[in-house]
């Protein structure tokens, strides 16, 4: 029985380093996320003449540029060694495809490893400064955090708008890009202009729908933010290190929830790419071995 390669096939293989890369990135984060709160405490403790808030903020933020050096050192190491291994069980696999499909397949297959690399810390980043910002804020008051919660449900409402919109769209892309070595050894400078042309196309038309999905999420950004200042302001006895707080948090707050439909649209184009790579056209026979999870 042939395994399916997706996410899952990857996470189980490599589980043990893929694990370490995930709870540094949390330290890392965890300790981002504190960032803004040591800071308003630090300009009240100064202007109280105290210096013991600043000393605090020294030693997060020196700590936060060892942990997050160190990580990038351990990442690219394990993530280079997922994506050598995972190529070689699709060469083995796809070996009965034309090399254009093969080609194109064992890119994609990287592109699997890059979501894991790239956007899965982005999104704990996404996942942790939302859940730190919702708790300061609703700290400060109630009113906040509601709004927070109220933005973030508006934010996937739009998105789930788009879901199948991107499915399709980088289906068609990766129809074309298939078919891109079969063109160039075709030779004729006519075929691979209408090649390029159409790989133009498809790049033009998601970037316009990503463009109209943010410009939407923006707009609710937008909002959130202005309610947040206005409600922050009025919040009695709110000191300039508190309020300076509230301002912080909630444009991390946007900045973090702007990646969540990143995620998700990476998210929509690897579900087309794993579909692809295991379709019943690239039906070369079950491998004898697994991926292997040791270099």
């Amino acid at each position: 029985m042939r395994v399916r390669i997706d996410l899952a096939y990857v996470l189980k293989r490599f589980a043990g380093r893929i694990a370490v890369t995930w709870a540094i990135v949390l330290m890392e984060n965890g300790l981002l996320a504190l960032v803004p709160l040591s800071v308003g405490m630090t300009i009240d403790g100064l202007l109280a003449g105290r210096v013991q808030e600043l000393g605090w903020l020294v030693a997060i933020l020196i700590t936060l540029g060892c942990v997050a050096v160190g990580r990038r050192f351990y990442d690219t190491r394990v993530y280079g060694t997922i994506r050598l291994r995972l190529g070689s069980e699709l060469q083995r696999r796809n070996s009965a495809l034309n090399v254009s499909k093969h080609s194109v397949r064992i890119d994609m297959s990287r592109e699997l490893v890059d979501f894991l690399e790239i956007q899965v810390p982005e999104l704990m980043t996404a996942v942790v400064q939302i859940g730190f910002s919702l708790v300061v804020l609703t700290w400060f008051d109630v009113r906040l955090g509601l709004s927070c919660a109220l933005v973030v449900t508006g934010m996937l409402l739009v998105y789930a708008c788009f879901h199948r919109t991107f499915y399709r769209f980088n289906g068609l892309l990766n129809d074309q890009k298939e078919r891109q070595i079969d063109v160039l050894a075709a030779g004729g400078r006519r075929g691979v202009f209408r090649h390029l042309r159409t790989l133009r196309r498809h790049e033009v038309t998601i970037s316009d729908t990503e463009a109209v999905l943010y410009g939407g999420i923006f707009l609710l950004q937008i909002a959130f933010v202005a309610f947040n200042l206005l409600q922050g302001s009025r919040i009695d006895g709110v000191s300039a290190g508190q309020f300076f707080s509230i301002a912080t948090y909630s444009w991390d707050y946007v900045e973090a929830a702007l990646l969540l439909p990143i995620a998700l649209q990476s998210w929509s184009r690897l579900s087309e790419i794993c579909h692809r790579l295991n379709g019943p056209e690239d039906c070369a026979p079950a491998p004898a071995s697994q991926l292997p999870s040791q270099p």
